[in-house]
């Protein structure tokens, strides 16, 4: 997240009382689900109150506005997507894996993350295109797990092909996460036949890895 302080009208003011706590935390669900149904069209104050069960004065004594709620949503949203991303700096998860092994667990578990939260990640791309502080937000926790990628990749920094390891290694972030984002948006039948999240995930681990270590070598 960005340290940059929002504007007054999309600013959250946080509850106090444990029924209050209670309720908001209802909103906040209840507006995850309904951005993964139905995405930003179906966002709507009335809609978030129907789920939550809450009255429109439980939010509006939140929120301002719908934007500042949808905003609350969605870092309400990202946030369990990063607590997934905490895989990456897991010492015990990566500790003693030789260098292909490691570059391809790392692709497959950005591609894991993508597929657990697809239904909304893929219509926060889609909103991204039309929401500036959402893409700008978005840009921001799109680089931060590009660092963790990295940090975590850059530990084989010797044995990747490249002049220049830090770049190729953002490069090759850079495109998974494209990919990952369009098949999360569009669907894994956009640019070409479908193929099951494993398989694929499999594939982009295959790519990642020759690309920046070149082709493994062969088993004695």
């Amino acid at each position: 997240m960005s340290t940059r302080e929002p504007p007054a009208d999309l600013t959250i003011r946080p509850p106090q009382q444990r029924r209050s706590r209670e309720a908001w935390a209802r909103v906040l669900d209840a507006g995850v689900a309904i951005i993964e149904e139905g995405g930003y069209e179906a966002f709507t104050i009335a809609a978030v109150c129907e789920r939550a069960q809450v009255a429109p004065r439980a939010i509006y004594a939140r929120a301002d506005t719908k934007d500042a709620l949808f905003l609350a949503v969605y870092e309400h949203g990202i946030s369990r997507i990063r607590a997934d991303q905490a895989v990456f700096d897991d010492p015990d998860r990566w500790t003693g894996l030789p260098p292909h092994r490691a570059v391809g667990e790392a692709i497959r578990e950005m591609a894991r993350i993508f597929t657990r939260h697809a239904r909304f990640l893929g219509n926060i791309v889609l909103i991204a295109g039309a929401h500036p502080e959402v893409r700008r937000r978005g840009g921001v926790n799109a680089r931060a797990l590009g660092d963790q990628f990295a940090s975590l990749v850059l530990t084989h920094r010797d044995h990747i092909t490249h002049d220049d390891p830090e770049e190729a290694v953002r490069t090759c972030y850079n495109t998974i996460f494209s990919t990952l984002a369009i098949r999360v948006a569009y669907g894994p039948g956009f640019v070409a036949p479908a193929t099951d999240d494993a398989a694929f995930a499999d594939q982009l681990a295959d790519v990642a890895a020759r690309f920046l270590l070149g082709a493994p070598q062969p088993r004695p």
